[in-house]
């Protein structure tokens, strides 16, 4: 049997559902824990399924599905079983116990922890991924033993937390306590950053979409960021911000985003809620989704459930399909843009001049360009504009000071009366 130090080689995906339920959702559902799996360094040797009435409150699954299991893990040497689903503490402990040896049982969002604690860069990141396993593995923990502990180098059991799980549930809130004192330090700053952003008049845009739909690939393309972009389910963690400047000339600030999920685990969005909000304070959305992908309508309403969760779902937004150069259409059809729709290849660059226009065309509904004249004895809207607007140049003249800037309708409507007559809608 493998030892518990090492690295898991392969896992046994399980996967339950009650009966009448959405067989092929199952297998897709699987599908996906799968990519998971193969994300963090492992691979699936099996998979098992069971259609019950119910679930089992003891196990999730029958006790003979519990033997199949612990059969075949017996008999090929897999030390690692995770369940496409939640399970409870209990659940894991007797499961555990029910198949012996040396396998570990974790269930889906321990999985994706595990990801996000290999993935983690950013001195921010760690301490958001540590917050978020401690919230959710320290009660699986408790009552195993340190003879049961999960520490080594496999599956669910890696992260910038892990030295901390063997400590008692005293230490354990003491650390989780400290964890958000640090990140609401951090959150202080990143709302500072935000601040300055809104100072710089810039409209902000937001890359969001299902995870590896192709955010990184198009901040890449359209800013020459060289943020890491690879073909795994969240190889970005940390947003990226860079500046994009659009064909009318108007400069704008583009940030990518973590991607989504199904069954995104609660603690993770709560530890990386800063982050995710970089969608909610966004003036525009880009919905970056794979146009290839067979799941493309359910990943789609996750995105939109989401940003709907975070508060972001009225924002103006684009869908942008990626990889549209691999549709069978796409030579007959083209690269199109229709209505708040647009048709890419971020890899290869087509169609992102259209990408490009329609964004212009959506940060004009936002954006006017407007002359003002501020009598000296109004001066202090000068500092106004600078804090809201993207002001284009200043000249002091005999009657007052002449201020051309791109605004949104808001700060037009508050200044209106200053407007210059020639600039009046």
């Amino acid at each position: 049997m493998t030892d518990k130090k090492t690295v898991h080689s392969d896992a046994i995906l399980v996967g339950m559902t009650e009966r009448g339920a959405d067989l092929p959702a199952l297998e897709r559902s699987l599908d996906e824990l799968a990519r998971l799996v193969d994300t963090a360094g492992s691979r699936t040797f099996a998979r098992v399924t069971q259609i019950k009435d119910s679930p089992d409150p003891r196990t999730l699954i029958g006790a003979g599905k519990v033997k199949e299991i612990r059969d075949l893990c017996e008999k090929n040497g897999v030390s690692l079983v995770v369940f496409d689903g939640e399970l409870s503490p209990a659940q894991i402990r007797n499961l555990e116990d029910d198949l012996g040896g040396d396998v570990d049982v974790i269930d889906r969002s321990m999985l994706i922890l595990d990801i996000f604690a290999l993935h983690a860069v950013s001195g921010e990141g760690k301490l958001q991924v540590e917050l978020a396993q401690l919230r959710y593995t320290a009660p699986r923990l408790v009552g195993h033993g340190t003879e049961m502990s999960r520490l080594g180098g496999g599956i669910g059991t890696r992260g910038p937390g892990e030295s901390k799980l063997e400590t008692d549930r005293r230490h354990m809130k003491e650390r989780i306590a400290a964890l958000q004192r640090q990140l609401d330090e951090l959150e202080a700053n990143r709302a500072v950053m935000r601040a300055a952003r809104d100072r710089s008049g810039h409209l902000k845009i937001a890359l969001v979409g299902y995870t590896n739909a192709g955010k990184s690939t198009l901040l890449n393309r359209l800013t020459d960021a060289g943020v890491l972009a690879e073909n795994k389910l969240f190889a970005t963690l940390d947003p990226t911000t860079r500046r994009l400047v659009l064909p009318s000339g108007e400069t704008v600030l583009l940030t990518d985003t973590v991607g989504f999920i199904r069954k995104l685990p609660h603690h993770l969005v709560k530890a990386f809620r800063s982050t995710l909000d970089e969608a909610k304070y966004a003036d525009i959305l880009l919905i970056v989704c794979d146009a290839t992908d067979p799941e493309l309508p359910e990943h789609l309403d996750v995105t939109r459930e989401t940003l709907a969760s975070l508060g972001a779902s009225d924002k103006p937004a684009l869908t942008v399909f990626n990889h549209a150069d691999e549709l069978p259409d796409c030579p007959s059809t083209g690269f199109v843009a229709e209505g708040d729709r647009v048709f890419i290849s971020a890899l290869t660059g087509a169609g992102i001049d259209l990408l490009l226009a329609k964004i212009d065309e959506v940060a004009a509904t936002l954006r006017r360009s407007c002359r003002f004249l501020f009598p000296y004895t109004a001066s202090g809207k000068l500092d106004q504009l600078y804090r809201t607007a993207a002001v284009q140049s200043v000249e002091y003249l005999p009657d007052g000071i002449a201020v051309s800037a791109s605004v949104d309708r808001r700060t037009a409507g508050e200044l209106a009366p200053y407007l210059s007559e020639d600039k009046k809608p």
